[in-house]
């Protein structure tokens, strides 16, 4: 009972700092500052959960010129896409700390572990990225601060998950084959169907709600970002879980009370929201 206090409180907190960050930028002037603040936060923490679990504690300064790029790349987008006057060339600014990073690397004494090297730029790649494209998907053409799409884009993840849960561990240990039993041995076929199920049940949902964007979307296009969420979350549990298990690691962190670390609790978006961003741009929707 204590652990399960302490999870439902901690994921409390944690569900309403994200919500306030998605939402208060709608109605307060300044609220998208918050955002850039939370999610900036994230973006650091999930980069120090990631480098300490791949690399200990060797290379510290180049991992710190790989989380300022990183910062700074997700900076300069929210500020081109909340500023009419920032000229969008100001993204190419983010390279240059990458840059001294590699420099870096020449200079580096102990080459013992260089291999480690690797990590820092996959950091970049599959958490920075990803991270810093959430912003293109809280801002309308006229620069004003929109959070819904994004805080819709979650809710899909969110129920998709605890839907898998439920029902792998209502009937996925006891019946059908298991999903990926060399990476995640508790995650089943009949897990992974019923987060599609909860997925696309609440992406057809949101469609009827009035206010949100999704009332604007066509079903069709509701139902196949639902499932095209559902799939890469699944995908990015599971590339997780793999450099965990290479690892040996239970969870990447624990600023999460009976959660675990920042980079647990995104894994799946870290893949799902990107592959989103990049559906609606292929059909104009953003």
């Amino acid at each position: 009972m204590k652990e399960l206090f302490k999870r439902t409180i901690s994921g409390f907190v944690f569900l309403v700092i994200m919500l306030s960050a998605m939402l208060l930028g709608n109605f307060v002037l300044c609220g998208k500052y918050l955002f850039l603040i939370v999610m900036l936060t994230a973006l650091v923490l999930m980069m120090l959960e990631f480098f300490r679990m791949t690399m200990g504690n060797t290379y510290k300064v180049s991992r710190a010129l790989a989380i300022v790029g990183a910062g700074l790349m997700f900076l300069l987008l929210f500020s081109i896409n909340a500023y009419e006057k920032m000229d969008g060339r100001f993204i190419m600014l983010a390279l240059v700390p990458i840059i001294i990073v590699m420099i870096n690397s020449l200079y580096v004494n102990d080459k013992s572990e260089f291999g480690k090297f690797a990590n820092i730029y996959t950091a970049i790649l599959y958490i920075a990225v990803p991270w810093t494209l959430t912003n293109l998907a809280v801002f309308e053409d006229d620069f004003s601060f929109n959070g819904l799409k994004l805080l819709c884009m979650f809710l899909i993840i969110w129920v998709s998950d605890v839907g898998a849960y439920v029902f792998g561990i209502s009937f996925g240990q006891k019946y059908g084959k298991k999903l990926f039993p060399s990476i995640s041995p508790k995650k089943s076929w009949i897990g992974f169907w019923g987060g599609l199920i909860c997925a696309l049940g609440l992406g057809i949902g949101l469609h009827f709600v009035p206010f949100l964007p999704t009332y604007k979307l066509p079903w069709y296009h509701c139902l196949a970002l639902s499932a095209l969420l559902n799939i890469c979350g699944v995908y990015g549990d599971l590339i997780e879980s793999q450099w965990k298990r290479h690892y040996e690691v239970k969870d990447s962190g624990n600023i999460i009370p009976g959660h675990g670390g920042l980079l647990d609790r995104f894994d799946s978006a870290l893949i799902a929201i990107p592959a989103a961003i990049v559906y609606m741009f292929c059909f104009d929707l953003l």
